[in-house]
């Protein structure tokens, strides 16, 4: 069994970004098990993370999932997440057929107008006391 200290599943996210705090949002809302933990890339656990991937501390455009020890970015990191939400939600994961340039085109056309489209929040997101335990 994983602790908290050494999680199977890990999500990094751009804690500034509207979009992206929504993602947190919905994953939390669809894991019932609580087994995805969060880390906002501006955290010390999520550099902590970045520089352990060798992944850059400065403006990162993707989300990470960190799934048993190997990070994972862009549409494979969002479609493996979705995966491993279950249910219907696991059935995006046919998309990983399409050829990775392909889906990370698309992937990061919606990461380079995130703030414009879905806005920025001065500060990270502050979870509620029920949410604490999931975030490193």
């Amino acid at each position: 069994m994983k602790t908290k200290k050494n999680p199977r599943l890990v999500l990094l996210f751009d804690g500034v970004c509207n979009l992206c705090n929504g993602l947190v949002q919905f994953v939390i809302k669809r894991d019932s098990k609580g087994k995805i933990r969060f880390a906002a890339l501006q955290s010390q656990a999520g550099r902590a993370f970045l520089k352990k991937h060798k992944l850059p501390i400065q403006e990162l455009e993707t989300l990470v999932l960190v799934k048993d020890g190997k990070a994972l970015t862009k549409s494979s990191g969002a479609l493996t997440l979705l995966r491993e939400l279950g249910g219907v939600w696991s059935w995006f994961y046919i998309f990983m057929i399409i050829p990775i340039p392909i889906r990370n085109w698309v992937y990061d056309l919606v990461a380079r107008n995130r703030y414009s489209i879905f806005g920025q929040s001065k500060a990270c997101m502050i979870p509620t006391p029920d949410m604490k335990r999931r975030f490193l």
